[in-house]
This record gives C-alpha cells, sequence and structure tokens, in this order.
C-alpha cells in the first residue's frame, strides 16, 4: 500500500571516501594519477600493437581487445569519482546509474571472457603447438572476441532489466562511489526476487563457467611444462604464460574478494579499498604488466621508438 503511493527516486547520493577536504584532494590526486597511466597504459598497448607486425598473433589480438575493455571499465567510473571529489553534491541521476550498471556489467563480464579465451589460446599455443595456426586462425579469433562481447552484452542487459524492477522510495543514498547493482538492490524498496536471480545466474553461468576454462587450462599447461625435459624447454614455456597468469590472478583475486567475501569480515573502508582495486587499480595494471614481464612487447616498443 505505501509503496503505490512512494514518490520514485530520480536522483542517487554517493558518500564517496571522506568529507575531509584535504583528503579529498590528496585522493582525487592520486586517482587522477591512476587513470591518467590507465589511459596511456591501455591506449599505447592498443596503438603499440596495430603498429608493430610482430604483434600481429592471436595472443595480443586479444590483448588489445583486453586493454580496450580495460580503457572503458575505467573511464565509466574513474572520470565521475574524480568530478565528485571537487564538488559539493555527490549525486547521480538514475539515468547515468542505469547506464553505469549496463556499461560496467557489460565490461565485466566480457573481460572474464577475454582472460577465459586468453587461457585457451595459451592452451593450445603449449599443448598444441603443431594446429595452432589452424584453431587460431584469424576467423576463429575474431568469433571468440565477439562472443565474448556477446556474453557481455547479456549481462549488461540482464542486470538493466533487473535494475528497471526496482522501487527506490526510501533512502536514495548509494554506500559507494559509483551504481553496483548489489548495492541497488539492497537499497530497493520493492522485491527484489527478479534481480537476486539475474544476479546469481549471471555470476554461476558466466563467472563460474569463464573461471572454469581457466582453471582447467592451466591445469593442462603446467602438466604438459612438467612433461617437458629440459629445464630450458620448461622455462620457455613457461615465459609464455607468466604474463597472463599474473593478470588472471590479480583479476579473479580481487573480484572474488569483492563479490564472495562475507561483508561481516571487514569494515566499510577496508570493503571500499577493495572495490577500488577491482575497478580503478586493476585496470591499471594489466599494460604495465604485459609491458615489463614480455619480451616481446618490450622488443617491439623498443623498435618503434628506434624508428620514430
Amino acid at each position: 500500500m505505501g509503496e503505490s503511493n512512494c514518490t520514485q527516486a530520480t536522483e542517487f547520493s554517493l558518500t564517496g571516501f571522506t568529507e575531509d577536504p584535504v583528503t579529498q584532494v590528496t585522493l582525487f590526486l592520486m586517482f587522477l594519477f591512476t587513470y591518467l597511466v590507465t589511459i596511456l597504459g591501455n591506449l599505447g598497448m592498443i596503438l603499440l600493437i596495430r603498429g608493430s607486425p610482430q604483434l600481429h598473433s592471436p595472443m595480443y589480438y586479444f590483448l588489445g581487445n583486453l586493454a580496450f575493455v580495460d580503457l572503458c571499465s575505467s573511464t565509466v567510473i574513474t572520470p565521475k569519482m574524480l568530478v565528485d571529489f571537487i564538488s559539493e553534491k555527490k549525486g547521480i541521476t538514475y539515468a547515468g546509474c542505469v547506464a553505469q550498471v549496463f556499461i560496467f556489467d557489460l565490461l565485466g563480464i566480457t573481460e572474464c571472457f577475454l582472460l577465459a579465451v586468453m587461457a585457451y589460446d595459451r592452451y593450445v599455443a603449449v599443448c598444441h603447438p603443431l594446429v595452432y595456426p589452424l584453431v587460431m586462425s584469424p576467423k576463429h579469433c575474431f568469433q571468440l572476441v565477439i562472443g565474448s562481447y556477446l556474453v557481455g552484452l547479456t549481462n549488461g542487459m540482464g542486470q538493466t532489466i533487473g535494475m528497471s524492477s526496482l522501487s527506490f522510495c526510501g533512502s536514495s543514498i548509494i554506500d559507494l562511489f559509483f551504481c553496483d547493482i548489489s548495492a541497488l538492490i539492497s537499497l530497493s524498496t520493492s522485491d527484489t526476487t527478479l534481480s537476486h536471480i539475474i544476479l546469481r545466474t549471471s555470476a554461476s553461468l558466466f563467472g563460474v563457467s569463464s573461471s572454469l576454462v581457466v582453471l582447467v587450462s592451466y591445469v593442462a599447461i603446467i602438466s604438459a611444462i612438467l612433461s617437458i625435459s629440459s629445464a630450458e624447454g620448461k622455462c620457455k614455456a613457461f615465459s609464455t604464460c607468466t604474463s597472463h597468469l599474473t593478470t588472471v590472478s590479480i583479476f579473479y583475486g580481487a573480484s572474488l574478494f569483492m563479490y564472495l567475501k562475507p561483508s561481516s569480515d571487514s569494515s566499510r573502508e577496508e570493503d571500499e579499498w577493495a572495490v577500488v582495486f577491482y575497478t580503478v587499480v586493476t585496470p591499471m595494471l594489466n599494460p604495465l604488466i604485459y609491458s615489463l614481464r614480455n619480451k616481446e612487447v618490450k622488443e617491439a616498443l623498443r623498435r618503434l621508438t628506434k624508428i620514430k
């Protein structure tokens, strides 16, 4: 009865991090630097891959798409967060919140599947090198990338549909620095059954399936590497996977900590910084990992610098 007479929220307030002006300036400068590194790193990786013929291979084709996804996902969150640091009113419209949920959830699952595709690529390269050119043909690689984006699109649309069924007639304060579907579900005053079903189904169907591909691929890769007799052969085979394995560990480690950790196990500040690591820091780290640990990327950058 009360729900039908309530006024639907048209704007949400974001709590941010702190009200202390000095701390806000410090955080603004820190996140601005992080965002600039993220933009330069991922954009630089995309341009380097496109401009270096020696990087025109399936692994770097997938890496270029991963850099694009990281670039977009960071841009969905960080600019708005930076504006809120220097604004008295930390608000976001309902339409803006819907857009943030849609794009962020689209890109999040897309990244999961791109990482799974990259793990499969490394599996074929290490375990079945003779058929690698056939299995990872340009057409097949394109289909795998498009499939990753389509799965992400499905997740984004599902979460947006779930959000559209929610009513926000009570508090409009989101205890976070961006619109996350979990926070919105807990804020809703209506029946959240559909939203919970969509959230859990997508997490189980998309998140678990992509992580299983990564896990199975690396079990097979490690098994194949251990069967190599020479130490040099083992190092060479493992070196092709270290950058991706590091990226996977950071991404899945941060996401699992963010979404599966019981809320009673830590304070609000710890939860908030876990979300920051997942949404802001991880997109910055990926290009740094590949540029610092990958010899081919460093060699391509050296050649491109010499040409110029």
